[in-house]
């Protein structure tokens, strides 16, 4: 099979997206399961290779089809958005619009057909607000730039992957919002996607959200009997094979020793707390349910290290090799 094209995004060009991208593509085990071409400003990324050393040569391309995916030279499909004397590691609307622009532009690639993936660089919120984009993140960004009306967030860590019900939301909201539709969409995507990545019969474990799953009525208000189990039951008379709602407290030990495939969170914090401790140097975010394969980094801009060389590539290096395992298989 021909190796996947993965896109990548530089993100905000004052954090350390074009120093981790520098880092991680200029590596044979990267290149020989994917093709990158990233979506960016040529001028950046020549100055994260000098500020890392690594030995990688930029090359300017107008159109992705001029990319020549050769080892040892980086293509960049140049969108000429970033001031030479853009400094690291500050905030700045102008990063905040460059860092938009490269998003946009890379939905409309990948949607042409020409791309199977993309894989991001993680963008500063506070800019891109400042920028006027007001988004609560790259997931909600890419599903209203793509069409997709509902997608979910998958992050990955060593020994343990895990879906969210919900996100970017209050905890009270996230509460509300959970129903038993959500939950049965949410589960199904998870499964889905795991299927496509080699697993053929995923085992799905599904969290309550009350301490102790409720503990038969014991705490909360009913919410695990009316959002979630039968969600859990539809699932199951649909053949996945599914348990819960089950306690988080104890749910993700027993998923890093090996007993589930995947663990559906209720929400953003429950989810994100204990993938963290596990992996945030070797993190991966994953969007499900877009019309293409879309990764990226668990960390933030950085931008205390930004511009000094020193920020750590692997979570990008996981992003790239997840973003090529999820890829349709042809």
């Amino acid at each position: 099979m021909e190796r996947p094209i993965v896109l990548i995004t530089m993100g905000d060009p004052t954090g350390v997206g074009p120093e981790v991208i520098v880092k991680s593509v200029n590596r044979a085990a990267v290149q020989e399961r994917l093709r990158p071409l990233v979506i960016g400003d040529t001028q950046r990324l020549r100055k994260a290779v000098e500020l890392t050393g690594e030995r990688l040569a930029v090359r300017t391309v107008a159109r992705p089809e001029e990319a020549l995916f050769e080892l040892g030279t980086l293509d960049c499909l140049d969108l000429a958005l970033v001031p030479a004397d853009l400094p690291f590691g500050r905030l700045s609307p102008v990063a905040g619009e460059a860092a938009y622009r490269c998003i946009v532009k890379a939905v409309e690639v990948a949607q042409s057909g020409f791309a199977h993936a993309i894989c991001t660089a993680p963008l500063n919120k506070e800019a891109l607000h400042a920028a006027g984009h007001r988004y609560p993140g790259h997931t909600e960004m890419l599903a209203e730039l793509s069409g997709t009306p509902e997608v979910s967030m998958l992050l990955v860590a060593p020994n343990l992957r895990v879906i969210h019900v919900t996100t970017h939301i209050g905890l009270i909201d996230a509460v509300e919002r959970i129903e038993p539709g959500l939950v049965e969409r949410t589960i199904r995507r998870g499964h889905e996607l795991l299927v496509r990545a080699g697993i053929a019969r995923p085992r799905i474990a599904v969290c309550g959200i009350n301490p102790h799953a409720g503990e038969n009525g014991l705490f909360g208000r009913g919410e695990e009997p009316q959002k979630i189990v039968p969600a859990v039951e539809a699932c199951r008379r649909g053949g996945l094979d599914v348990q819960g709602p089950l306690p988080a407290d104890t749910l993700f030990y027993r998923a890093t020793r090996g007993d589930f495939d995947l663990i559906v969170a209720m929400y953003h914090d429950q989810g994100h707390g204990p993938v963290k401790v596990l992996g945030l140097e070797a993190g991966v975010n994953v969007t499900v349910g877009l019309p293409f394969v879309r990764t990226s980094v668990d960390h933030g801009t950085a931008f205390d290290i930004a511009g000094t060389g020193r920020a750590d590539a692997g979570s990008m290096v996981a992003a790239l090799e997840l973003a090529a395992e999820f890829c349709p298989k042809a």
